[in-house]
C-alpha cells in the first residue's frame, strides 16, 4: 500500500512539474509598448498596417517558409526609421522580435519575449549584433549569420523575421 502511494505521489509531482515549468519558461525582456517608445524617444508615431494582399502573400511565404496567418502586419514609421514587432515560431512557441530598420538597413533587432525552453542565447546582444547594417539581397540577407548550437530553429526564426522586416520596409517605401 505504501509503495502505491509513493508512486502516485511521484506521478502527481511529475504531472505538476510538466504543467508549471513551461508556464515559467517565457521571458519577457521588454514590452511591445516600451520597445516602440524607446525606438522613437517617446515621440511615438501613429501605427500603420500592411495588408496581406494576394501579391504580397507569396513573397512573405517564401521568406518565412510558411504562409503568414494574419491579415495585416502593424508597423511604426518616422521619416526613414521603421519599427516592426513580429512573432515567429522557434521550435514550438512564438518568439516576439522588435526590429528597427533605418534607411533600408537593420539598425537593431531585439528579442522582446522568448517562450522556448532552449536556444535563449539569441536574446544576447552579442548575438543580435550580427544583424546590424544587414540589407536585403534578392529576398535574403546580404550576409551569413553564425548559428548557435542547440538554437538552430530560434536563429532561423530571427533571421526570417529580420528578412521580413527589411522586405516589408522596402515594400512600403515603394508604395508610398
Amino acid at each position: 500500500m505504501k509503495s502505491t502511494k509513493f508512486w502516485q505521489t511521484i506521478f502527481i509531482g511529475l504531472v505538476l512539474c510538466s504543467i508549471v515549468v513551461p508556464a515559467f519558461s517565457a521571458s519577457v525582456n521588454q514590452t511591445n509598448e516600451d520597445f516602440i517608445a524607446e525606438t522613437f524617444a517617446n515621440q511615438v508615431p501613429k501605427s500603420k498596417v500592411v495588408w496581406m494582399k494576394d501579391d504580397l502573400r507569396p513573397a512573405i511565404a517564401n521568406i518565412l517558409g510558411h504562409e503568414y496567418a494574419g491579415l495585416r502586419i502593424r508597423y511604426w514609421q518616422q521619416e526613414q526609421r521603421t519599427a516592426w514587432i513580429l512573432d515567429e515560431i522557434g521550435k514550438e512557441s512564438p518568439i516576439t522580435f522588435g526590429v528597427i530598420i533605418t534607411m533600408g538597413k537593420v539598425e537593431q533587432v531585439k528579442v522582446l519575449a522568448y517562450r522556448e525552453s532552449r536556444g535563449g542565447e539569441i536574446q544576447q546582444r552579442a548575438f543580435s549584433r550580427q544583424y546590424a547594417d544587414a540589407e536585403l539581397s534578392e529576398q535574403k540577407l546580404d550576409r551569413h549569420i553564425d548559428g548557435i548550437s542547440g538554437a538552430t530553429l530560434s536563429v532561423r526564426a530571427m533571421t526570417s523575421v529580420v528578412t521580413l522586416a527589411l522586405y516589408l520596409t522596402k515594400f512600403i517605401n515603394q508604395t508610398e
